[in-house]
């Protein structure tokens, strides 16, 4: 008999990303649902049908109490909706989203999967590893990973949507040197006012193209910028193809989520990775950190930022120089054998093993 999975997500792209790839891995072999919160829509397709929990962050002590009490609601809710599918396996993508149904799958003695895609063990995966079966995550150097629980984890390679590698072996059509910019659909100042300068001393010496994701209240800014400097771009806030835009790319400029990293790795677009100063432990510098490592990436610290210094190092990339091929050449070497069917036969074995 089929056990019936329920993936539990929502919040940032960084979670909810790694819940769809985990659904599409085993949505031929199980009979799967996943649910939400109201942040979490944004990034599914129109046509997914998801269930709605939409759990109260606890970040505010005024309001403390009364979101205990929800939680304790949701709970509730929860264990009538995993009674309700006759659910055996629940898959958590972490975060404080999933605490109902995991508080829920506990009380009922459902086998509970924890995934972390970020270098550092995340809060919500911390409280509940005690109750999990496994922790799939894609290192075993997990970082705050209590005592003890090694054999709990288990590593696949990073979750990557299956249309990324489909686009894998796509050969650029113009010579244009092109850079794209991940700033995040919320944008932020580095990317959105100090970057650009940059670009614009750059296409005094060579053409460039910029393709720039920022928030939606920053997209005309740009655009009228761009247009007003002559340099070819496209800026957009959030796009679900957003393989068929990073394909086009030379170069990458973003954040360190780890489900862009690893998208970004596959697609061997080398990238200048610039951490979140004020993520949760930390955890955006160390997802970049993981790559620098083994030489497949460069960093920089936004509190360091210097504009200058950022000019004459990209001027330096836009001529492919050793350098640039040498972390291509390294992320090419780090996703040997990665593959679709590879990850899905991995991910099939841990959640079928007795």
């Amino acid at each position: 008999m089929t056990k019936k999975v329920l993936i539990s997500t929502g919040g940032s792209g960084g979670h909810v990303i790694p819940a769809i790839t985990i659904y599409n891995h085993l949505k031929n072999t199980h009979e799967t649902l996943i649910s939400t919160d109201r942040r979490g829509i944004v990034y599914l397709d129109k046509n997914f049908k998801a269930l709605v929990i939409n759990t109260p962050k606890l970040n505010n002590y005024l309001l403390l109490p009364l979101s205990l009490l929800k939680i304790l609601f949701l709970t509730l809710k929860s264990f009538f909706i995993l009674k309700k599918n006759n659910i055996s396996i629940l898959i958590s993508t972490g975060g404080y989203m999933s605490l109902p149904l995991c508080l829920a799958a506990k009380i009922l003695g459902i086998e509970i999967f924890l995934i972390e895609p970020n270098m550092v063990l995340g809060r919500a995966n911390r409280f509940f590893l005690n109750f999990a079966r496994k922790l799939i995550c894609y290192s075993k150097n997990l970082i705050n990973l209590p005592y003890g629980n090694n054999e709990k984890i288990a590593t696949i390679k990073p979750l990557i949507r299956k249309e990324y590698y489909e686009t894998k072996n796509f050969l650029k059509k113009d010579n244009l040197f092109t850079i794209i910019i991940i700033g995040g659909s919320q944008g932020a100042k580095i990317f959105d006012e100090l970057l650009n300068k940059s670009f614009v001393s750059i296409a005094k010496t060579i053409s460039i193209k910029i393709i720039h994701q920022t928030s939606e209240k920053n997209i005309n800014y740009l655009k009228d910028f761009y247009s007003n400097n002559n340099i070819e771009s496209k800026v957009f806030s959030f796009d679900h193809n957003l393989n068929e835009v990073l394909k086009q790319g030379d170069l990458c400029i973003t954040r360190a989520g780890a489900s862009s990293l690893a998208e970004l790795a596959l697609l061997n677009i080398p990238f200048i990775a610039i951490p979140l100063p004020s993520s949760k432990d930390n955890h955006q510098y160390e997802n970049a950190k993981y790559y620098k490592d083994q030489d497949c990436c460069w960093m920089i610290d936004q509190k360091k930022f210097d504009e200058q210094k950022f000019e004459k190092f990209l001027l330096e990339l836009t001529n492919k120089d050793q350098d640039y091929m040498t972390k291509k050449n390294n992320l090419m070497k780090l996703n040997y054998q990665n593959t679709w069917n590879n990850v899905n036969q991995k991910i099939l074995k841990i959640i079928n093993e007795n």
